[in-house]
């Protein structure tokens, strides 16, 4: 099974860069045949994740985010995951041009780090762990196609303020549809991440005896949440909309990754609490 799930691993790697590379094409060209093609290959490589994904998940014999590889690896599948649902609703293929790379830089970084299974300390297994875990990497998932939709928004905008209607112009969606699923994406990541920090605060309990140890990766989940607490807010009651919620949605996904990858190098995957 160790074979099977390295050549899964490179055939998810290999499809996200075939179909960044096609993406590209479609974005130079703008030849309709090249997203088509794009498209399916994300697709594929997808699948292909997904069955690493599972067979991780057989080998550790539980939900496999204890290591920064691991976690590296759900954050991509979970992105692309969003991705299919929003291009079934939205039919916006458009959009793997951006998640594909990203969906990359997530696998390329994994492939650094270590593949070996570490398994969370007998007091931290508990049923809260997968359900956290889930809670928390959804959430990011979201917010990080908030991010890329919001890229595009910044895109478009340019090229309507320029006056010069060329470029990616005709390829991107318009801006009322991009910053409609900006939100969109925000409405579902908000309640997620909280939900993660309660079932982490839940797990915390159960395995030790305290709700909250005021460690850092909880500290910058707590960040991270009045960030976006605040553009949802902004949103919501003072009409943010547009640049202004484009630029709020990078700002707090750039201090979302930042922070998920210096404390997953600092600390570790599984709250840094392995065997």
């Amino acid at each position: 099974m160790e074979s099977i799930s390295y050549i899964l691993f490179y055939m998810t790697a290999g499809g996200y860069l075939a179909a960044t590379l096609v993406f590209i094409a479609y974005l130079v060209t703008h030849r309709d045949a090249f997203v088509t093609v794009a498209r399916n290959i994300l697709f594929a490589g997808f699948a292909a994740h997904t069955l690493t994904i599972i067979i991780r998940w057989v080998e550790a014999g539980g939900i496999p985010a204890t290591t920064f590889h691991d976690s590296l690896m759900l954050f991509a599948w979970l992105t692309a995951a969003v991705y299919v649902v929003v291009y079934l609703k939205y039919k916006l293929s458009v959009l793997g041009a951006f998640v594909s790379p990203f969906a990359l830089f997530l696998v390329i970084a994994a492939s650094l780090f270590s593949r070996e299974i570490a398994p969370l300390t007998p007091i931290l297994r508990s049923w809260w762990f997968p359900v956290h875990v889930m809670l928390a990497i959804m959430g990011n998932a979201f917010f990080a196609l908030a991010f890329l939709t919001g890229i595009m928004y910044l895109i478009q905008e340019h090229y309507l303020k320029s006056r010069k209607v060329g470029g990616l112009y005709f390829l991107l969606p318009s801006l009322e549809v991009l910053d409609e699923l900006n939100y969109r994406c925000l409405t579902y990541g908000f309640p997620l991440l909280t939900l993660g920090i309660i079932t982490g605060a839940l797990w915390s309990e159960a395995a030790i005896g305290t709700y909250w140890l005021w460690e850092p990766r909880q500290i910058w989940s707590l960040i991270t949440w009045f960030l976006y607490a605040a553009l949802l807010h902004g949103r919501l009651t003072s009409g943010w909309r547009g640049r202004r919620a484009a630029l709020f949605s990078a700002g707090a996904f750039g201090v979302l990754i930042g922070s998920f990858l210096i404390l997953n190098l600092t600390l570790g995957g599984g709250h840094g609490l392995v065997e």
